[in-house]
Parts: C-alpha cells; structure tokens; sequence
C-alpha cells in the first residue's frame, strides 16, 4: 500500500511485517504541458533530471547524476538520462537506485533532486512525480506528487536519512532554481 506525502511529510522505511528495506527505489516522471492553439497535439520536449545527493552530517561526499551514474562506493546507482520525459502518472522516466545495506556508516542523509536542465519551468511540467519502490517486490511505499507548476526550474524532492537503527523518508518539495545539482546546493543546506 502506497503513501501519499505531502510536503514536510515523513515514513519510516521499516517493512509492514518487521524487518528493514534493504533496496529502494526512487523514481521521476514527468510530461511536458501542452502548450498553445495545438495543445492537444504538441509538447515540448523537457529534460528534467533526477540527482542523489549523498552527505556526511552537512557536508557532501558523492553524488549520483546523469554523468556519474554510480556512487563511488557502488551503494547507489542511476539507470540512466531521460531527455524527453512522457511517463507522467505512469512509469520512471529516471530511477536511482539505492542499496540501504551497502550505504558507507557515514553517510547519513541521501537527499534526491530533480532540475531542469534545458531551462524550462515547472510551470512547463504536468504530472511530475517522485516515488519511492521497495526493489525486492516492485511495491511502491510512498509517492510524493509536484501539484501547481511554478515558476522554478528545481525541487528538492525527499530525503531518505538515517533514523535510530534504521531509515526513514521524508518529503521535502521545496522549489530552488537551477539548470545542475551544483546549482541547488545552496537550496539543499537547510533541509540537512
């Protein structure tokens, strides 16, 4: 049974019948709006970009994009650059995966983001979406949903963080500016 967060929310990512998730899942999907007289028939085309950031207390020590598809310690991994989105409310359009296992001790926050790296803004966007996916079964646990557009070309999507023994995830969904993750540090600070 999924979760739908609303911002500011938070789950734990321990399983229903006890024990730990030991292999998440985090995907994007987005559509470009139709625009203009022809709506209904074109869209723009939208490269939107998903990116792992994984931190040690405040300070980041690897992170996971589309030119660095896997974390140097082989814990997380991209599948790979969607130029052009069109899954929408159906499918990933970019998946980073993550073995919460494999995790380095100190890494204790993995905050994941989404930019727009051709420019547009959300308000370019419709049913952009970031879910969270138990890999061993394909269940989907949580699905934290963009609603209004806006006139911004990132979010700070959610956080999976080390809690107690375990993990937990929260939504942030704070909109930020920037074509590039480097870009969205700044913005990213204030939810460590």
């Amino acid at each position: 049974m999924s979760v739908n967060l609303a911002k500011g929310q938070q789950i734990s990512l321990t399983k229903s019948g006890g024990g730990e998730l030991t292999v998440v899942r985090m995907g994007l999907g987005w559509q470009a709006a139709k625009k203009g007289f022809f709506a209904r028939f074109t869209a723009q085309e939208i490269d939107l970009d998903a990116s792992a950031l994984l931190f040690a207390g405040k300070e980041a020590v690897d992170v996971v994009f589309f030119q660095h598809l896997t974390s140097d310690d082989g814990s997380v991994q991209h599948t790979g650059d969607n130029r052009v989105g069109g899954a929408g409310e159906g499918g990933d359009d970019e998946s980073i995966v993550v073995d919460l296992q494999r995790v380095p001790v100190h890494v204790d926050q993995i905050v994941f983001t989404v930019n727009s790296f051709t420019g547009q803004t959300f308000e370019e966007v419709e049913n952009a979406f970031c879910r969270l996916v138990d890999e061993t079964n394909g269940q989907e646990l949580a699905r934290y949903t963009l609603t209004g557009g806006g006139g911004h070309t990132a979010q700070i999507m959610a956080k999976v963080y080390r809690s107690g023994g375990g993990w937990q995830m929260a939504a942030i969904g704070t909109p930020a500016e920037g074509r590039t993750f480097q870009d969205l540090m700044p913005a990213v600070a204030p939810h460590l």
